[in-house]
């Protein structure tokens, strides 16, 4: 997997007014992805106000970066909130972590902020079509890295849409998160399931190899009680783009988008901002205070800002994918900062 670190001062579009008081290590997602454009705009953000340099190593499997926070070997990393559930419990790809280690090191987690604008998708070349997404057996499809929440909702989408099993019924691929677009332009899969910000930049690159169709996820199925299930699960959020505004995110690209109404519907993967619960709680204070009054930058400094759903208001939990099977609690600097910018956050956040 090939890695870069990149630091904040990269991003900043402003002199600095003071030295940084702080240097933090993060990891992060491939450019082009949802928590890659948070990360990068959060580091400019903390540069610019003199709060921290931001050390961010990007291509990361978030797996591993959460239990890295965990371990208090990184500072700060975006976690699919399926993953502290996970680690939580010592199972899936934490399973040789085991139940009791696992509770201890989830423990350890504290949320800075959420989000959840990355919608699962179904995409195919257009000279490759899928005939029936309702039927795809017997095709090879890439979904997910080889472990961790994306691929756990990839292979839910699947499910969702022909009822099949990775491995029973279609031949699931996987490859790290680097690897993604190469492996799907070399024409080794028949069609791709991700969860995806709008727009994404891994979508175009796919498309400049040829035309491709993207699907959301028909609403008989989501109304579905397999699609009721997949919505409240662990790690998911309901997503509703007008399709007209995700057709328009795309334009200028060779991408057809298919809905069967007037909204592109889908779960989501709702996302925290982690750092260890040991982290200095005015460090904290500072770093969500800036985030909070750098809204703006965040949705206006890309097209895809408008569409990430990060949390810059009141926060009661639920709508954050946080106070249902996963308890994942924010950091007490966190709450500080929010509440003093005016907003209410919820008791099932506080630690």
């Amino acid at each position: 997997m090939i890695k870069q670190t990149i630091l904040a001062a990269t991003f900043a579009l402003a002199p600095l007014p003071l030295a940084a008081q702080a240097t933090l290590t993060a990891e992060t997602t491939t450019p082009g992805s949802t928590p890659h454009y948070i990360d990068s705009t959060l580091a400019a953000i903390l540069e610019s106000a003199g709060v921290a340099t931001l050390q961010i190593t990007e291509g990361a499997t978030l797996t591993n970066s959460v239990q890295a926070v965990a371990e208090g070997q990184l500072d700060m990393a975006p976690a699919p909130l399926i993953l502290p559930f996970l680690l939580s419990r010592g199972i899936g790809p934490y399973s040789g972590v085991g139940p009791e280690k696992g509770a201890e090191l989830a423990g350890n987690l504290r949320a800075l902020f959420f989000n959840a604008g990355s919608a699962q998708i179904l995409g195919y070349y257009n000279n490759n079509p899928v005939a029936d997404i309702r039927d795809m057996s017997g095709l090879r499809i890439w979904n997910g890295p080889p472990r961790g929440a994306a691929l756990t909702s990839g292979r839910a989408m699947i499910q969702l849409l022909s009822g099949l099993q990775d491995g029973q019924g279609y031949e699931g691929v996987q490859t790290p998160w680097p690897d993604t677009v190469s492996t799907i332009t070399s024409g080794a899969v028949d069609a791709w399931t991700i969860p995806e910000g709008l727009p994404s930049g891994r979508e175009i690159a796919i498309a400049a190899a040829g035309g491709i169709t993207l699907h959301d996820v028909p609403s008989d199925l989501l109304a579905s009680e397999l699609g009721q299930q997949i919505l409240a699960a662990p790690g998911h959020a309901a997503y509703s783009v007008p399709v007209e505004e995700f057709r328009a995110a795309y334009a200028g690209n060779d991408i057809t988008v298919v809905t069967d109404d007037d909204t592109f519907d889908s779960f989501a993967t709702a996302f925290a901002q982690i750092v260890p619960a040991s982290m200095d709680d005015d460090l904290v204070y500072r770093i969500v205070t800036a985030y909070l009054e750098g809204e703006d930058r965040f949705v206006s400094g890309s097209p895809r800002g408008p569409f990430i759903r990060l949390s810059f208001g009141d926060l009661d939990g639920t709508a954050q994918g946080a106070c249902g099977a996963v308890q994942i609690k924010m950091h007490p600097g966190a709450i500080r900062a929010f509440e003093d910018a005016g907003h209410t956050v919820a008791d099932c956040l506080r630690p």
